[in-house]
């Protein structure tokens, strides 16, 4: 897995809609800039839906907390939106568990 955290934004602000697709490693760390954009993205129009596409990426469990605590609250942490600006968040993350590192045996 690429430990880089890769961003695109799909909108379509016809339908108030907004995908932010994340790949790569989310972190308590990295999460942030995945806040950023969806700040952004949310910026745009008032009332837009925004999906977090969070399924191709390997996402620390704190790192999913968060994300489901700003979608549940409707706002984005105070440190990105200052303002706290409304913020529909939809989560749709992977349902398999994350992987392990495979064990090796002893010969």
């Amino acid at each position: 897995m690429n430990s880089k955290l890769n961003i695109v934004v799909r909108i379509d602000l016809d339908h108030s809609k907004a995908q932010v697709i994340a790949k790569g490693h989310i972190t308590i760390h990295s999460i942030n800039a995945l806040y950023v954009v969806a700040k952004r993205a949310n910026s745009l129009r008032g009332g837009l839906d925004l999906e977090l596409d969070i399924s191709s990426a390997w996402v620390d469990p704190e790192a999913l907390d968060m994300l489901h605590a700003a979608s549940e609250s409707g706002q984005l942490p105070a440190m990105i939106d200052p303002d706290q600006a409304p913020c529909t968040i939809s989560v749709l993350a992977d349902r398999r568990h994350p992987r392990t590192a495979p064990s090796r045996l002893a010969a």
